[in-house]
């Protein structure tokens, strides 16, 4: 068992820690307070080829594995929530292409992708629906002379203010007429056509960079080559990216939480207060050494979780505990921040609030705390399934 990186996955992190850097905190609570996307941060990103660092080398990918995309992603998670939501979408979003696409797909689908040429948001989470995918109500009906056009809405699209693409998952069958409620759903990445799609932004508390949208969907026609999967295989995709999108969010929140942790710990040493620093007291010490304790389980089960997935072994508990446990450190690590700060926590120049702000959300997505609980009970425990 190696807990070391090689000098390639070195490179990597150090590469994307110098762009990082370029783009300091007073960069995020700008963008946070104007709500202005970070679009140059994002084209240094792309810039830096770190869009394909999953996908193959002959369509202008690094074709490394998820260890690597995670790493990208702890290094950009550093700089807070908005800074890895400008990004993950074009990192980790075409795995089900990866995956599941045809040669003809990936060649025409991944290297404007992995340019920066192309803008992708995911549509898959409904207002009726939540995290019970298989009861979406988005829907896809073949039409005369071939391809779909396809009714419905989705809630919680990030970056659909700016996308050209969407990854569309939707039913091709009605739950009523399936043997398995996993059964009749299809993936699609095509196209996003804004004379079919109406978009409305989501005012939210935090990470106000990165626009979130309810979309409604009129009519958009779909061409079958834009399918990814066979009709009704769309589970199965989509899982592929889900367990991606686990591992490398948990990544973040890790990269996330270490650094608002250090922002305390720096705070600590300097502050003081009754003729000596706040961090020689132990109610400040021990509640920032727990953390950092946290946030290194946290790290271990994220990368156990991306070997898995880069051989191809079954990761779902695996990515979803790694999920679980990082969000609600990171969490912790931010709350703790605030207090360690006192009353300059609720400044916006300490830049901690915005974290605190922002973390809040790994408790709710890409998945809520409440149901991955429920999935390791189940599948770690054998207890009865309760969703």
């Amino acid at each position: 068992m190696d807990f070391d990186l090689t000098e390639e996955q070195r490179a990597i992190r150090d590469s994307v820690a110098k762009i990082c850097a370029r783009f300091d905190d007073a960069y995020w609570l700008e963008r946070d307070r104007t709500g202005t996307f970070p679009e140059d941060f994002a084209a240094e990103i792309a810039k830096g080829g770190f869009y394909g660092v999953t996908m193959e080398e002959q369509y202008g990918g690094s074709g490394l594995g998820i260890t690597e995309a995670s790493l990208v992603m702890q290094e950009i998670g550093r700089y807070g929530a908005a800074a890895s939501s400008a990004v993950h979408i074009n990192i980790f979003g075409l795995q089900p292409v990866v995956g599941f696409g045809t040669d003809e797909q990936k060649a025409r689908m991944l290297p404007p992708l992995i340019r920066g040429e192309h803008r992708s948001c995911f549509g898959v989470t409904e207002p009726d629906a939540g995290l019970d995918t298989t009861h979406i109500s988005t829907f896809a009906r073949r039409r005369e002379g071939g391809g779909y056009v396809v009714n419905g809405r989705k809630v919680w699209t990030s970056t659909a203010q700016r996308a050209d693409h969407i990854l569309l998952v939707t039913r091709t069958t009605a739950i009523e007429e399936c043997k398995r409620p996993t059964d009749g759903m299809s993936v699609f990445y095509t196209d996003f056509d804004r004379s079919k799609i109406d978009v409305h932004e989501i005012a939210k508390m935090g990470r106000k960079a990165v626009d979130s949208n309810a979309i409604f969907i009129d009519g958009l026609e779909v061409p079958e080559e834009d399918r990814i999967g066979a009709e009704g295989d769309g589970f199965k995709v989509l899982l592929h990216g889900l367990n991606a999108e686990r591992i490398v969010v948990a990544a973040a929140a890790v990269g996330f939480g270490m650094y608002v942790l250090e922002k305390a710990a720096a705070y600590a040493r300097e502050r003081i207060v009754f003729g000596r620093p706040i961090g020689q007291n132990q109610a400040i010490q021990h509640p920032l050494a727990s953390v950092w304790m946290r946030l290194q389980a946290a790290e271990l089960m994220t990368y156990k979780a991306a070997a898995l997935y880069d051989q191809g072994r079954p990761c779902g508990l695996e990515a979803n505990t790694a999920r679980n446990l990082a969000g609600s450190a990171a969490y912790e690590a931010a709350f703790r921040a605030v207090r360690t700060h006192g009353g300059f926590g609720f400044a916006q120049e300490y830049h901690v609030e915005r974290y605190f702000r922002e973390s809040v959300l790994n408790f709710i997505a890409p998945v809520s705390e409440e149901l991955i609980l429920s999935y390791v009970a189940e599948k770690a425990l054998g207890m009865p399934k309760s969703y």
